[in-house]
């Protein structure tokens, strides 16, 4: 049987992959720092629980001690906040980097030897269509995804050799907590379109097409969009010229948006 570790398990994203593991015959160690919430998960003989500080890399060597095997880690523990830059406090920024880059980094590092002895093993980052180019009102949150979106590309060629697949999804904004009462012009125009399931639902038709081939395979896009939306502005960004770019995260995201507040979540 499969083995999976589903970071920010507790809700959203997470809870949403940790379920679609299980019913599809995978063992799961769902982690988290919300313990009351990882309690509500259905119960299931092929699930465990844990609590989990993705910045803590300590806590990372604690929560994988007992495994022998590792077929799939996913990191998707996250935090975001919306808003005008200069009105969200230096801790949550600096809060923001920890869990989605530092957390990320821990995860992959701690993983790494169990991966590595595991054939056709994989890695998957929660990045985001953020990635693709800076995002007013989500300025440090963008920049994070840029930070996966860049670890996923180096790792994957690198971890190759030792026939680990590493991948990052790219959804648009999704139905979760960290969306309510989001102050981003771009989620006003494009819409929350996608829910937990669709992205846990790609996520595992993701890493099924990995674990099928080689991870050394000539052909390797490590990222994958999430939804409609997402692969046609993915698909437009490949081809289209910095200005084209920057123009259409111009005309989604709004200008400047007067009387705007920060709001701040934790996936």
């Amino acid at each position: 049987m499969p083995y999976a570790v589903v970071t920010g398990a507790a809700n959203g994203i997470g809870r949403a992959v940790t379920k679609h593991l299980l019913e599809d015959g995978w063992s799961v160690t769902a982690l988290d720092v919300d313990q009351d919430a990882l309690a509500q998960l259905a119960p299931d003989p092929n699930l465990r629980t844990g609590h989990l500080d993705v910045t803590a890399h300590a806590q990372w060597l604690d929560a994988l001690a007992d495994l022998e095997h590792l077929d799939l880690l996913v990191n998707n523990a996250g935090l975001l906040s919306s808003g005008p830059f200069e009105q969200i406090a230096a801790e949550r920024h600096r809060a923001i980097v920890e869990v989605n880059v530092l957390g990320v980094v821990n995860g992959a590092l701690a993983a790494f030897p169990l991966l590595a002895r595991t054939p056709k093993s994989a890695m998957v980052n929660l990045a985001s269509a953020s990635a693709m180019y800076g995002q007013p009102d989500l300025a440090t949150y963008s920049a994070t995804k840029f930070a996966v979106r860049g670890l996923t590309e180096a790792l994957d060629l690198e971890w190759a050799q030792h026939d680990i697949r590493v991948l990052d999804l790219w959804p648009l904004f999704v139905q979760t907590g960290m969306v309510e009462d989001m102050q981003a012009t771009s989620g006003e125009r494009l819409g929350i379109n996608l829910t937990p399931d669709d992205v846990a639902a790609t996520l595992l038709n993701a890493v099924s097409q990995a674990r099928s081939k080689p991870a050394g395979g000539r052909v390797r896009n490590p990222h994958v969009a999430v939804g409609g939306q997402a692969r046609m502005v993915t698909a437009l960004a490949q081809i289209s010229p910095h200005w084209a770019n920057r123009l259409l995260t111009k005309v989604v995201t709004g200008n400047h948006i007067a009387d705007r507040t920060s709001f701040s979540r934790r996936a």
